[in-house]
């Protein structure tokens, strides 16, 4: 088993410096997902205006096979923890833990997260849902790999993921299961099986627990870039890093695709969605340090994401959990009394629009009073 030693990240950023970039990254990400537990974007799709309704598709998972913005945010969670790792490692290492002390965290949080993925399934159900399809329960996986061969070369880590992928890529090709040997076709490839010897039933999910293995790659490569920005490279030569890994993976993943290879489904997070998921997520990332870090512009606006990444757990909980519909019915009778007169849709959209902006309140009074509740 490979721990983490001290002198792989030697050259390492002092414990005071922070990218911001990396903050605002998560807390973007994590302030999207509140505006989806708010249901404000299924009401874009039904506004009169073109631009509006588009804006809403594209704020929502695609079907099956292809893209839309919301297919990527799971990814870019994935992909900042990631980055974030070996920053969280050379802190932790400065402040005299140890190698012992470093690895057995690793492994407690992953377990951590584990559970508390599977508790969010089991909420509102009668009986423990074993699944690994939602952020927290892929991410316990994806986290403590990433984790484990983070000290290997950049070389190891690409082959790993890349071997990874191509795995699990054959896998859903010659599926031996008859009923799930279609790789492609909803609730009858590998992911779809796999879920039903998981769950015990035999119509599951359309989302595939194995999703947690090949979204591995999202992790690794995080880790990947945070020593990249951790490094003495110039930002110039960071940027152009970004720039051609993040374009290079895009050009794969959606050749793949379009060459009809092997198709976009996020659903099942097939190989070319990984690489097009990860190549966005390397460029978002690229464009944020530029932005942030070399620029130093958007430094007011930056802070309004930044407090939501703050707690990112703590938030992700509160609205899984029922935080947002508890909210929502405490604002309806408000706002229908007061603003009935706007329509239907308006009260919802504004209902939504009063959940999204008191979860975020949530992080910014936790921000203000220093209460960081981490794992």
């Amino acid at each position: 088993m490979t721990t983490l030693g001290k002198p792989e990240l030697k050259q390492s950023l002092p414990l005071s410096e922070r990218v911001t970039s990396i903050d605002f990254f998560r807390g973007l990400t994590m302030f999207l997902l509140i505006g989806e537990s708010s249901r404000i974007y299924g009401h874009l799709e039904h506004v009169n205006n073109g631009f509006v309704q588009f804006l809403g598709t594209q704020l929502s998972h695609h079907e099956w096979n292809g893209l839309h913005f919301w297919d990527l945010i799971q990814p870019f969670f994935m992909f900042i923890v990631g980055v974030a790792i070996p920053f969280a490692v050379v802190n932790r290492q400065k402040k005299g833990d140890t190698d012992s002390t470093i690895l057995k965290h690793a492994f407690k949080r992953s377990l951590i997260l584990l559970l508390l993925g599977w508790l969010i399934y089991c909420s509102g159900s009668d009986h423990i849902v074993f699944k690994l399809q939602n952020v927290l329960a892929q991410l316990s996986v994806t986290y403590l790999v990433a984790f484990l061969i983070m000290k290997k070369s950049i070389s190891f880590q690409v082959i790993f993921t890349l071997v990874v992928l191509l795995l699990v890529d054959l896998a859903y090709r010659f599926s031996p299961v008859e009923g799930f040997n279609h790789p492609w076709e909803a609730y009858h490839n590998l992911g779809a099986w796999v879920n039903t010897k998981i769950e015990g039933t035999d119509k599951t999910s359309i989302w595939a627990s194995l999703n947690a293995i090949p979204t591995i790659a999202h992790t690794v490569w995080g880790v990947l870039f945070g020593k990249l920005l951790m490094s003495n490279k110039t930002s110039a030569e960071k940027i152009k890093v970004m720039i051609l890994a993040g374009v290079s993976c895009l050009a794969v993943g959606f050749s793949l695709d379009l060459l009809g290879i092997t198709p976009i489904i996020k659903k099942i997070a097939t190989s070319s969605f990984v690489f097009a998921s990860g190549g966005w997520a390397i460029l978002a990332l690229c464009f944020s340090y530029w932005l942030i870090d070399v620029k130093k512009s958007f430094a007011a606006g930056s802070k309004t994401f930044i407090i939501v990444g703050m707690n990112c757990i703590f938030i992700y909980l509160l609205f899984e959990f029922g935080g947002a519909d508890i909210l929502s019915e405490v604002f309806k009778p408000i706002v229908n009394t007061f603003f009935s007169w706007t329509g239907e849709l308006t009260t919802k959209i504004l209902i939504s629009l009063s959940v999204w902006a008191s979860l975020w309140y949530v992080c910014y009074w936790m921000f203000k009073n220093k209460i960081f509740i981490k794992i």
